[in-house]
């Protein structure tokens, strides 16, 4: 979050409302709280603090870069985060008091991630292992916020350390394990000194997962990449059994948590949940999920519990019935458009990837998601009379879908050559325009039953990046990554204005009176233009870092919105062209920009699959 906000001190800091998003690429990275009242996880450079029966979020901010591992000490009161940072540079650790939900303590040793976390049982410890480029494994102090002693993870003839965990029962034990390598720690603090001893496996050769601790510290069990769980004898150092023999989990067991009442939970790569019990390791209770699993965490003693998965679905599971009930989900691929629909904030809609959701605007909630497999969706409009989703896709074709039930409504094939990047449509719900990867751009008619193409203008010379339509529809503005914005005359189907910049074009709004329209893109300049001769009246610097790729503008046309890769969501004053509050939260590109109708939110989304609500500042 090193973005410097120009000498202007007077510009205020927006307020975020709430965060849709939860990165579950992040091993072990979902946490419920001991108060069995929050679960706790990462998304880019946040934390949030989610409470279970509430909507209520807080955010942990003070990551520059993506946290990478998350630990929670056994009585509640600290969080320790880390973080991925640049080759060569050093990987905060913070350490945050989860009360006042505040940052304590830095700790910088590490270089390049930080991979695994764990505290001892009594809070008086800290255990950080580095990331490939680092390889050491260090013990901090709590109390004094310190390093005590540090040593390599791992041995000269075997792969990285991945994994840690804290012994349940004494301050002086943990383990570390990985690729090639089990190894149990002891902890001499008078000499400052850890000690290691290899863990004997015989000829079992294993790259370890994840890594779950007995209550009484008697086993703790490994789960493996080849898909078997090993479980060994921290006294001894000696493997105890190992399993499956047949039926492995597929992909690797990449989650697994010891329960009080003896027996594991194990979760897949291919998103298998598993209660099992040593020695044989057969599935006593199995659920299928969504996507790979990387947390299991308990809520209590483990009667409920939660599930993260690559997917991005938060699951609650009772250990009774062993039913899943999704209770979070988001998008994991970069968000590429959002909308409302016309004239209410109640709820708006999103699409990456695959998917175009739906979602409820209080609540966070979704409610309805569309799949197109092995498809990308490169925009989405609503129709002003709310009863489709109009949708662009790389696979040059516009589909339009229902609302309410996410039916199929029609598909118009073959819009364009190299995939729709564009689309909008017009208020008397009769033309939808659309603008391909070729640079045409292509008028619409829809009937009741039919899809006709009116026109098709070729003038852009790349892809069509953004498209307004004029609000009495005679007019529109498409935007191109060629460097020319064109205003076409819808009523003959003609070019009225072409302008000119040495950029590519990625957004632009009609000024609500419309004789003007605002434009930006990768020169990070903010560029307004009289539609009537296409010449310019005025730039502004719209961002120090990275292009601009999203805007909007409110209906009176007082104040707009920009967001780009800078990660920094920007109000500004339209007739004074300066900004008037800046939104830091963000921690992938932002991709497109929202006011909801009647000024209550804005709505910002990422390439890293977030999206953040953020309170208007204004009243209107």
């Amino acid at each position: 979050m090193d973005n410097k906000i120009s000498p202007e001190a007077q510009v205020a800091e927006l307020e975020l409302d709430a965060v849709i998003g939860f990165n579950g690429h992040v091993p072990t990275g979902l946490k419920c709280h001991p108060d069995q009242e929050h679960l706790i996880f990462p998304l880019g450079c946040t934390i949030l603090i989610q409470a279970i029966n509430t909507q209520e979020q807080n955010f942990l901010q003070g990551h520059g870069n993506n946290v990478s591992c998350l630990a929670i000490s056994r009585s509640g009161r600290y969080i320790a985060s880390g973080q991925v940072t640049f080759m060569g540079f050093k990987a905060d650790i913070i350490l945050w008091d989860y009360k006042k939900r505040e940052l304590l303590a830095r700790l910088s040793l590490h270089k390049g991630k930080i991979e695994a976390l764990a505290f001892s049982p009594n809070d008086l410890y800290l255990v950080s292992l580095g990331g490939p480029d680092d390889g050491s494994v260090v013990v901090w102090s709590i109390a004094k916020r310190d390093a005590i002693c540090g040593s390599p993870a791992a041995g000269l003839n075997v792969g990285n350390a991945t994994n840690v965990i804290f012994s349940r029962c004494r301050d002086e034990m943990f383990v570390t394990a990985g690729n090639g390598t089990i190894r149990v720690w002891e902890l001499d603090l008078p000499n400052r000194k850890i000690w290691p001893t290899e863990c004997q496996t015989g000829q079992m050769k294993r790259i370890v997962m994840s890594i779950g601790m007995a209550d009484d510290d008697s086993f703790f069990y490994l789960g493996t990449t080849t898909g078997d769980i090993l479980k060994m004898n921290p006294r001894t150092k000696l493997l105890s059994d190992a399993g499956p023999a047949k039926d492995k989990f597929s992909l690797g067991v990449s989650a697994i948590r010891c329960l009080k009442m003896g027996g594991l939970l194990v979760g897949s790569g291919a998103g298998l949940l598993v209660f099992c019990k040593s020695p044989s390791y057969k599935p006593i209770k199995k659920i299928q999920l969504q996507g790979g699993i990387t947390s299991i965490t308990l809520r209590g003693e483990g009667h409920q519990f939660f599930v993260g998965t690559e997917e991005s679905h938060i699951y609650r599971v009772s250990f009774t019935d062993f039913k899943e009930t999704l209770i979070a989900t988001c998008h994991f691929e970069a968000v590429e458009d959002i909308v409302f629909p016309f004239g209410t904030a109640e709820l708006f809609a999103t699409c990456a990837k695959k998917d175009i959701r739906v979602w409820h605007t209080s609540s966070n909630r979704e409610l309805l998601r569309i799949t197109v497999p092995n498809m990308t969706c490169h925009g989405i409009d609503f129709m002003r009379d709310g009863k489709s989703i109009i949708s662009a896709w790389n696979d040059g074709k516009i589909r339009a879908f229902a609302p309410e039930t996410g039916q199929l409504m029609y598909v118009i094939n073959s819009a364009h050559r190299i995939g729709v990047t564009a689309i909008a449509t017009t208020s008397d719900c009769k033309r939808v325009i659309s603008g391909g990867g070729e640079g045409e751009v292509r008028v619409w008619q829809i009937g009741c039953q039919t899809q006709k193409l009116e026109e098709a203008l070729k003038e852009h010379k790349s892809s069509v990046s953004c498209i307004r339509v004029k609000r009495n529809n005679e007019e529109c503005v498409t935007a191109s990554t060629d460097g020319t914005c064109i205003i076409w005359d819808l009523v003959h189907l003609r070019r009225n204005q072409m302008i000119l910049a040495n950029t590519l074009f990625q957004c632009v709004c009609y000024h609500p009176e419309e004789f003007q329209i605002i434009t930006s893109g990768t020169d990070r300049k903010i560029a307004y233009w009289e539609v009537f001769d296409g010449t310019v009246i005025r730039e502004l610097e719209g961002s120090l870092s990275g292009s601009i790729n999203g805007m909007d503008i409110t209906q009176e046309g007082v104040h707009f919105v920009t967001g780009g890769n800078d990660h920094l969501v920007k109000v500004w004053d339209y007739n004074e062209g300066e900004v008037t509050h800046v939104g830091v939260g963000h921690s992938g590109n932002i991709t497109r920009i929202r006011i909801s109708p009647g000024n209550q939110y804005i709505v910002s989304v990422s390439a890293d699959g977030a999206i953040l609500r953020w309170k208007y500042p204004y009243t209107s």
